[in-house]
């Protein structure tokens, strides 16, 4: 397998909502939606779930065998190594950075990114829609970089702290990185797609129940939202963890 490689993380052990990978969300576990939306991405090659070692993670282990997924095991919280691992053990040159709490996840907008980080002259080691601007609801938060960079910050980073979150040694160190972004025309970065709470949880299995699959787009979401504005007050409450 070689190309471009989307590793995604996914662990049982979430502080706020334990669990919540395999949480039931409209008739399947949510790390199989955030999958069906991931497989529509034109531009990945494969995808790769990084979980890590502990007992609690065989679940993810037998949803990958069941599914037929790639996986990898690492460090449960050196995630920075067990990317860099899994994108050593599936020989993958670009790597695509995706969680698996982010079930609204839209695969145009991968694509995009992707795009950005192909086409791009001089070659970029790294681009993504979070940084240094968000702009897209958070929760469609996608990262692509090469190899080289992601060995880089590998080798370099020496901050535990920094190193479960992967990628912070880049945008900590612009002048070793080429570094590009994807924006948005109209500034969505208050809007809380993710999940990882329970109020979280709840606003994403609402909009699933809307639709009942996965086949929707993340415009298809706006629109909902446009007609529907008090889903939104279901986790406005809900801040961010900070590193």
């Amino acid at each position: 397998m070689t190309g471009i490689i989307a590793i995604v993380q996914a662990r049982m052990g979430s502080t706020r909502l334990p669990g919540k990978v395999l949480l039931d969300l409209a008739g399947k576990p949510m790390l199989v939606r955030d999958i069906e939306r991931i497989r529509r991405s034109k531009k990945i090659d494969d995808i790769v779930i990084a979980t890590t070692t502990k007992t609690a993670d065989e679940k993810i282990i037998s949803l990958c065998r069941d599914n037929e997924w790639n996986f990898f095991r690492g460090s449960e919280n050196d995630v920075l190594d067990r990317y860099y691992q899994a994108a050593r053990e599936y020989h993958a040159k670009t790597i695509v950075r995706i969680t698996s709490d982010c079930p609204l996840i839209e695969p145009k907008i991968i694509d995009k990114i992707i795009e950005k980080f192909l086409t791009s002259e001089p070659d970029i080691d790294y681009v993504s829609n979070t940084f240094p601007l968000r702009t897209y609801p958070r929760g469609l938060d996608t990262e692509v970089m090469s190899f080289s960079a992601l060995e880089r910050c590998w080798k370099e980073e020496l901050n535990p702290a920094y190193r479960e979150h992967v990628t912070p040694y880049i945008y900590r160190n612009p002048d070793k990185f080429r570094i590009s972004e994807v924006n948005n025309e109209q500034d969505l970065s208050s809007m809380r797609w993710t999940v990882d709470t329970p109020e979280d949880f709840e606003f994403v299995n609402q909009v699933y129940h809307r639709f009942g699959e996965s086949m929707f787009s993340w415009t298809d979401v706006l629109d909902l939202l446009q007609k529907h504005p008090e889903l939104l007050e279901i986790n406005k409450e809900i801040l961010q963890k900070t590193i």
